[in-house]
């Protein structure tokens, strides 16, 4: 039966896709989709509708299982990312144990966990990392793909898959068998496999409380963004207060959940589940970075601005209406403006007015004060005016409002450099560069730290990135955040200061 696929036919299949098992396919994979549907049709030996009614409707598990074997990518290795694997046993095993004492039981999730090269590596690290025999503890393994299951459960794997592998852990827990390496039987009891699809709101696999530690990397950046935020909120549900997160290292929970702090210690990122959760907010918004400038003469400030939604993604409509349009003229919201509004301190700051910028934040009402948007103003314009102090405060009362504000962070990298501690200024620094990637102040500013302590190769690496990033940055972050300095200022600089490192600008 010869069956052909049309343009639209191919739109249905990968929205199906979306929908079914989460993953999010742009135009240049549009010739693979194609191909895959064909594959798909000639091995039913169905017709294109019918196909993809079933996909639609009630998507048979075995047909997502296919799917999932066509366009996951399922290569991992043991230990991968091994500084994850250090901060969870020795930052989060250690703190869930305290809390865990009178119980000493713990359960951990590995969602989406492959040929099981990372379910086993937590094995073996909690095995390493908890001595007393007393505690109980469960891995639960997931994946959607059947064939990478199978092959989890024999747990024999090539010496490739262990090339991260110490070589006394691996004569420890692992025995020759041919050319195989053969897993130890008491690390293979710890962890149960089975198929889950992270896509779907399964009660089972979601129990509220369920887990004290899931490592769920590199799998949600494929999603589509409501299926990302709903499959985050049904972690967080799901882990216990305090319970830990682990992404992978290009992934972020920044615009996506409110419901984690964030982490950073051996070198890497992860997430803490806070206390209380929020309910899910649909119109999530991201804080804009600051810089306040360290050298050289200001520049005039550019004479237009883009919308303040443009410095910060996903913001709500009130909040792009809060600085001019590139022609001047205000939105018709502000023609009437409010009793109380944020614009004008605004207008002031793009003056360079700051003390009157700060006066109108202060004679805000009471409710201000819990306003994200209210609070990073003010932090900025405390910033500009040296009360380092009330500046670092009022970040601290933000990040309770938005623990995963990129600006807040940066100001405090600021504060804290002026405080004499570069370490902790560049631990701010490298926390506001994780949560917004395309931010080029804390590179800058990390790689002015860098330079003044002597490492010139981490210099170079965080001006090279920063001055990227400057060309590309924001018409309206600059404005807001650049300490009255124009992008050619703060090339400028970022440039003489990787020459003075040896580097090429």
């Amino acid at each position: 039966m010869s069956v052909r696929a049309t343009r639209s036919d191919v739109e249905r299949f990968r929205n199906a896709i979306a929908e079914q098992i989460g993953l999010q396919f742009e135009d240049v994979k549009f010739a693979l989709l194609e191909e895959l549907l064909q594959r798909r049709l000639k091995q039913g030996c169905t017709s294109t509708a019918g196909y993809l009614a079933s996909l639609e409707q009630e998507a048979p598990p075995c047909e997502l299982a296919a799917l999932a074997r066509e366009l996951t990518v399922g290569e991992t290795y043991f230990f991968r990312h091994n500084d994850q694997f250090r901060a969870l046993a020795q930052a989060a095993l250690p703190a869930l144990m305290r809390g865990r004492e009178s119980c000493k039981s713990l359960s951990l999730l590995s969602a989406g966990c492959a040929s099981g090269e990372e379910a086993y590596s937590l094995a073996i690290v909690v095995r390493e990392a908890i001595a007393d025999p007393s505690w109980n503890v469960l891995i639960r393994a997931i994946d959607l793909n059947p064939a990478a299951l199978q092959k989890a459960a024999r747990a024999r794997y090539s010496a490739w898959a262990l090339r991260e592998v110490a070589a006394d852990i691996r004569d420890k827990w692992f025995r020759a068998d041919h050319r195989e390496l053969v897993l130890n039987e008491e690390v293979r009891r710890t962890v149960s496999f089975g198929e889950g699809n992270l896509a779907r709101n399964d009660p089972a696999l979601w129990r509220q409380g369920a887990y004290d530690v899931i490592f769920c990397r590199n799998v949600l950046m494929y999603f589509a963004p409501e299926q990302m935020r709903a499959a985050v909120a049904r972690i967080a549900a799901a882990l216990a207060p305090g319970g830990y997160l682990f992404l992978g290292h290009a992934e972020t929970l920044r615009g996506i959940s409110d419901d984690f702090h964030l982490c950073h210690s051996h070198d890497t990122f992860y997430y803490r589940r806070k206390e209380h959760l929020r309910p899910l907010r649909s119109d999530v918004h991201e804080s804009a970075p600051l810089q306040t400038a360290h050298a050289g003469p200001p520049s005039s400030p550019p004479s237009s601005s883009a919308a303040w939604v443009d410095a910060i993604q996903q913001a709500s409509a009130r909040v792009a209406a809060l600085v001019p349009a590139a022609d001047g003229k205000r939105s018709p919201a502000l023609q009437h403006p409010a009793p109380w509004q944020l614009a004008p301190a605004l207008d002031l700051l793009r003056h360079e007015r700051f003390d009157e910028a700060l006066d109108h934040v202060r004679s805000g009402p009471p409710e201000a004060e819990s306003d994200a948007d209210v609070l990073l103003v003010k932090a900025v314009l405390l910033a500009q005016d040296d009360q380092l102090a009330a500046a670092e405060e009022t970040c601290h009362r933000l990040l309770l409002l938005d623990g995963l504000n990129a600006g807040a962070h940066y100001v405090l990298a600021l504060c804290r450099e002026h405080a004499g501690e570069p370490a902790r200024a560049m631990e701010h620094d490298r926390l506001a560069a994780h949560l917004d990637p395309a931010f080029a102040m804390p590179r800058l500013h990390c790689g002015l730290l860098a330079r003044h302590a002597g490492d010139r190769d981490g210099a170079r690496r965080q001006l090279a990135q920063a001055l990227l990033l400057l060309k590309r940055e924001d018409v309206a972050r600059l404005l807001l955040f650049g300490g009255g300095f124009s992008r050619d200022a703060l090339i400028a600089l970022c440039q003489s200061a990787i020459a003075e490192c040896g580097g090429r600008p």
